[in-house]
């Protein structure tokens, strides 16, 4: 446990969940999976939000748990409920999702956690357990009952946060539910009842993939348990997509080019600044590809503007897609 408000999952290089026992970081046997989570990952009755976010490329476990609580603190400073209307109170309480994602800064490197990033969410573990935890997280939160716009009776909404190839690991977690069972997606489409889980909302920053990954490699995204959007950023400063990217995979990443074919429209819009409000129609989308070339900017060396992504126009972003769920 770590403060109050963030609490830590680990995973290892196959994507097993980890836990801290006498004898070092053991994985958690398949069948405790629940009983691991309801020991370790209550929801607060005092969340209004649950967030869980996953880490990117380079990111160390100090670095990482540095990256949620800077993020969270940007929200807070923006949160006002007169910006956000709908956001009465904003009190989240957020998952960390941790991996080993260090390798040397090279092209050799970045080619050697991509493929631990696609091999732990395809034939490793971690699709599955982020799809368990999240199942939890939503088993956990009030029933519906009569709350309005499928929100539980607490007000709980739950959004997924990813940074680089940490979308991956979000990615394959919600189409591991969709392939369970045909789902939704889209504020606009009501999400039936008895699904695996339901997220509200799924923020992805600088997506280490390639620009049609949601066409080829996540297609059950389409009917996948959100009820909320897929939002991607993208900045041409972000030479780890772009660059690094390109020499891995002879094609540009969503990072640096944005999200290209999909199985729905893909609505294209720019990232606004903090006083300006972005209304509904921008976002009520099944994808939305957000260009942050003017925001991310900041970096140099290798991976140029790849985590200059905490930034307040971020948390307007994320408090914005909290807000419309309401």
């Amino acid at each position: 446990m770590t403060r109050a408000d963030v609490r830590v999952v680990d995973l290892g290089s196959d994507g097993r969940l980890l836990e801290d026992t006498a004898g070092g970081l053991r994985p958690v046997p398949a069948h405790r999976l629940a009983a691991h989570f309801a020991e370790e990952l209550a929801p607060p009755a005092w969340a209004t939000d649950l967030l869980v976010y996953v880490h990117g490329w380079q990111a160390t476990p100090d670095s990482a748990l540095t990256a949620v609580h800077r993020l969270l603190a940007l929200a807070a400073a923006r949160y006002d409920d007169t910006r956000y209307p709908r956001l009465q109170p904003w009190r989240p309480w957020t998952v960390l999702i941790r991996w080993p994602s260090r390798s040397l800064p090279s092209l050799g490197g970045y080619r050697r956690i991509r493929d631990r990033a696609h091999v732990m969410g395809t034939d490793g573990h971690a699709a599955r357990v982020v799809g368990r935890l999240l199942g939890h997280l939503d088993a956990h939160r009030a029933d519906p009952g009569t709350a309005p716009v499928l929100a539980n009776r607490d007000g709980q909404y739950l959004h997924l946060v990813g940074h680089s190839f940490g979308c991956r690991f979000l990615c394959e977690a919600v189409q591991w539910a969709a392939e369970e069972e045909p789902l939704t997606l889209g504020w606009s489409t009501p999400a039936p009842p008895g699904r695996p889980f339901t997220v509200d909302s799924m923020l992805l920053l600088q997506m280490a993939a390639p620009r049609d990954v949601f066409a080829t490699g996540f297609p059950a995204l389409a009917r996948a348990p959100l009820r909320g959007p897929v939002v991607a950023t993208y900045s041409q400063h972000d030479r780890a997509t772009g660059f690094w990217h390109l020499r891995a995979e002879k094609r540009a990443g969503v990072g640096y080019a944005g999200i290209g074919t999909a199985p729905a429209p893909v609505s294209a819009i720019r990232m606004l600044p903090p006083d300006t409000p972005y209304p509904l129609a921008t976002l009520d989308h099944r994808f939305v590809s957000v260009d942050a070339s003017e925001v991310f900017v900041r970096g140099s060396g290798l991976a140029g503007a790849h985590s200059d992504h905490l930034r307040p126009e971020t948390a307007h972003l994320l408090l914005s897609l909290a807000g419309h769920c309401r």
